[in-house]
Order: C-alpha cells, then structure tokens, then sequence
C-alpha cells in the first residue's frame, strides 16, 4: 500500500490511476489523516458470470445446462432490444 498526499495524487493523478490499474492501493492524506482510498476497481459480477459459462458449456448437468442456455438466450434477447447491431 503506498500513501501520498492529496497535493502528490492531485500532481500525479495519471499516475496514481496507472498504479490503481496494476492492483496498487494508494492512501490519500490530507494534514496526516487519511482521506480517500484510491485502488483496483472490483472486477464486474457479469463479466464472472459470463466467463463460468463459457468454462462449463458441455459439462453441466442436463437440468442446469437448460436453465444456462435459456438464461444465455435472454441475455441475447435484451442485448438486441439494447442495442440493435448486438
């Protein structure tokens, strides 16, 4: 964890934004207190989920596995109504 102050973040955002992108957690201080936590964003819930069915396709269950494809197929569904080109 490395720690900086406000007026070093403020200088060197690009930076601290840089460093938070590699998994760096950066503590912002302010007159010696801690004011602000600058860190890796949380990887996205959806991103997670599409990534396990794209790892278990083929080796589910038959019960579970139609319940994936019809989950899959409203993910598309919603994804054409979002954005016509999908």
């Amino acid at each position: 964890m490395k720690v900086m102050t406000a007026t070093e973040a403020s200088r060197s955002f690009a930076t601290v934004l840089d460093e938070a992108e590699r998994g760096e957690t950066i503590v912002v201080t302010r007159g010696g207190r801690q004011i602000a936590v600058i860190g890796p964003a949380p990887a996205a819930p959806g991103r997670m989920v599409k990534a396990f069915l794209a790892r278990s396709a083929g080796s589910l269950d038959d019960d579970f596995e139609t319940d994936v494809a019809a989950a899959r197929e409203m993910v598309r569904d919603e994804m054409r109504a979002t954005w016509p080109d999908a």
